[in-house]
């Protein structure tokens, strides 16, 4: 009672269910001993001493109500008086308001979301479905005079489990619908419209995600950490990360820059193959930073010969996104990429402030950078994953609102060399321990 449990005797628990399934009708004493006390032979003079029975019983009811405030007792349970063939017989009746039991309230609740928009209808249901607690009137689940409130009930219930289902697909949110819609079909195996929603539900679900091999909501971020197996340049509706060199090269000769690097393929599939057209961008983003210096045509034959520090990030526009030019290697004189995991941490740590700066809030991907031509062999693609989603991170500690999404994308051919587990097993630890700690496996 208000929040306490209250402890009846069998009989008297008995008769408060009896009570409840007469669903607000009012009951007669004989009636409540037959059901409760399962009489089946009614013998002669018996019927005043079932009165007392069923009385006391109803008293002790009282004085549990009673334990919420006075007078409570004698408000729910109310007497009355029926006319009869055998004489006036007394009646009792539960009387509780909408809040004070569970079934009228989760049939309220119902009702209410079937004349509801999605929204409303969804928060509605989902409240009403948390009333639900097992089967409806255990105690007397087989009995006669309860199947009828049970079916009605159930049925209720499956009511309210396919509109659930149809709120979220209205509001978008497919994946909190399958979990309802796989539920509704483990309960009722039969049920060839529900199996047929969930088979759609699936459909949708693997459509929407395509690649996706991953995906982690960071507790209390709104942030979605994603790995997915494709190409990075697919990525239509996020902002790009392409890794450069310090001398940030462009023209793909298969010399300096390979057509089949991703800074080839940026000037292929971002700029119709006009390379010069990125250079302007790429020169008036370059113009906020200092070159660390200049090589000489007789030191370095071939490509750009100005430098910028590792870590320089250009935010190019091209569309209505961006592609985050980064710095990560040195180009030799050689033309050979080097860098190594101080160099791609410090690269990174200095992408996600340009991200949160330039980004436009869009969801930003990246792919496995360090595994081309810069050869950061130190790391295995499982802790440059981890590199990468351990800096994003850390910046969310600095600043929440970096990105709605980190996507890092992972080339197929690189994906049986990379753990995941790995990486969720880490991401439940940045819910655990908050965003800064870094793996023990990332040097």
């Amino acid at each position: 009672m208000n929040g306490t449990p209250v402890r009846l005797t069998p009989l008297t628990a008995r008769l408060l269910v009896r009570l409840i399934a007469a669903d607000g009708e009012a009951v007669t004493a004989r009636q409540l001993y037959r059901d409760v006390w399962q009489q089946t032979v009614e013998l002669p003079h018996q019927e005043l001493r079932n009165r007392n029975e069923v009385q006391k019983r109803i008293l002790e009811l009282r004085r549990a109500f009673d334990l919420a405030g006075p007078g409570h007792g004698a408000r729910i349970i109310r007497t009355g008086q029926l006319p009869s063939g055998r004489g006036i017989q007394s009646t009792y009746q539960l009387d509780l308001a909408e809040e004070e039991l569970d079934s009228t309230e989760f049939t309220c609740l119902v009702g209410d979301a079937l004349r509801a928009a999605p929204a409303s209808a969804v928060r509605l249901l989902a409240e009403a479905l948390r009333l639900w607690r097992g089967r409806p009137l255990t105690e007397v689940h087989d009995e006669e005079f309860a199947s009828a409130p049970v079916r009605r009930l159930a049925r209720l219930r499956q009511t309210a489990l396919r509109e659930l289902v149809d709120g979220h697909i209205a509001l978008g949110r497919h994946d909190l619908a399958l979990p309802v819609a796989e539920q509704t079909v483990r309960e009722r195996p039969d049920d060839v419209e529900a199996a047929a929603v969930l088979t759609r539900l699936n459909a949708r679900l693997r459509e929407r995600h395509g690649g996706e091999l991953l995906r982690h909501t960071l507790r209390g971020l709104r942030v979605d950490v994603v790995v997915v197996r494709g190409d990075l340049f697919d990525q239509e509706d996020a902002n790009l990360v392409v890794g450069f060199s310090d001398t940030f090269d462009t023209f793909p000769d298969d010399v300096v820059i390979s057509r089949e690097s991703v800074q080839g393929q940026l000037v292929d599939r971002l700029f119709g193959g006009r390379h010069k057209l990125l250079d302007v961008h790429l020169r008036r983003g370059l113009g906020r930073f200092t070159p660390l210096g200049t090589e000489s045509v007789r030191t370095k034959r071939r490509g750009r010969r100005v430098r910028y520090p590792v870590g320089t990030v250009v935010a190019v526009p091209a569309g209505r996104r961006r592609v985050f030019a980064l710095a990560y290697s040195r180009l030799g004189n050689d033309l050979r990429a080097r860098s190594g995991p101080a160099d791609l941490r410090l690269s990174l740590e200095r992408l996600w402030p340009s991200v949160a700066l330039h980004g436009l809030f869009k969801p930003v991907a990246i792919p496995l950078i360090g595994t081309g031509l810069s050869r950061i062999v130190e790391l295995d693609r499982t802790q440059l994953v981890l590199l990468i989603v351990e800096t994003f991170t850390q910046s969310l500690r600095q600043d929440p609102a970096v990105s709605p999404e980190l996507r890092v994308v992972i080339r197929a051919d690189d994906l049986e060399r990379t753990d995941l587990s790995a990486v969720e097993a880490f991401l439940r630890g940045v819910d655990e321990r908050g965003p800064a700690a870094p793996p023990a496996t990332v040097p």
